[in-house]
């Protein structure tokens, strides 16, 4: 049997159409695979960069997967969650997400600012009850609610009720104005290596820690987030 010229003419056209096909079903075998398609990721930044070491670590594992990572504040992270404008979000200290599941992914310690020259800088790390008399300069809670109550949730476990210290500004401003001024504290997270203050000393906390959460819809996880879990506990 011989094509006619009209099928001599059609069947490249054929071919490429049953290509584009078997193409079409690769993609979306990989889709449901979730080696293929787009991540939406609401991030935080982490030390060392750690987060951009994971997604590294995902790329490796699924090349085809495209990660698009977002900063937004954590209000606006978790409502893009609930609402499909994100399919993550990485989130700090937060206990509780209605409507949401928080996923424990990493533990942090926190650390200890106070003037250089206080005598409990003798000590190598320092528990809550040390610096109950001590003023304390905490950030506000509305610049960031899961951080503020796991200090003063902390604190009222440790039956510590912290003197009022002067302003929380930032945490640079912060630090400048404990190694001048009167005696006070501060507590803080490591985000791009600890901070080198003149007259002041860091010490690591003993006691509360920092848990780094992803917030996921409810429900079984997609194959992609399957593989960015994977990837962000280190293949545990």
């Amino acid at each position: 049997m011989h094509l006619s010229g009209a099928g001599e003419r059609l069947l490249p056209e054929a071919r490429a159409v049953l290509a584009d096909a078997q193409r079409t079903r690769q993609v979306a075998a990989d889709i449901r695979a979730g080696t293929d398609g787009v991540l939406r990721l609401g991030i935080v930044q982490g030390p060392g960069d750690r987060v951009f070491r994971t997604l590294a670590e995902l790329a490796a594992v699924a090349p085809r997967l495209q990660v698009r990572p977002r900063r937004l504040p954590i209000p606006a992270r978790l409502t893009a969650v609930r609402y499909g404008e994100l399919d993550a979000a990485l989130v700090r200290a937060l206990t509780d997400a209605p409507g949401l599941e928080l996923l424990p992914i990493w533990t942090d310690p926190l650390y200890v600012a106070l003037p250089a020259e206080h005598p409990l800088t003798r000590s190598a790390a320092l528990r809550l009850d040390d610096l109950a008399n001590l003023p304390l300069r905490l950030a506000p809670r509305e610049a960031n609610p899961p951080f503020h109550d796991l200090i003063t949730g902390a604190c009222r476990a440790a039956g510590v009720a912290p003197q009022p210290g002067p302003p929380f500004t930032t945490l640079q401003e912060t630090l400048a104005d404990i190694g001048v001024g009167a005696a006070s504290w501060t507590v803080f997270y490591e985000v791009a290596g600890l901070p080198e203050i003149p007259r002041v000393a860091v010490r690591p906390l003993t006691g509360p820690t920092l848990t780094t959460s992803l917030a996921v819809p409810q429900g079984p996880p997609t194959p992609a987030l399957r593989h960015l879990l994977k990837a962000l506990t280190g293949g545990a």
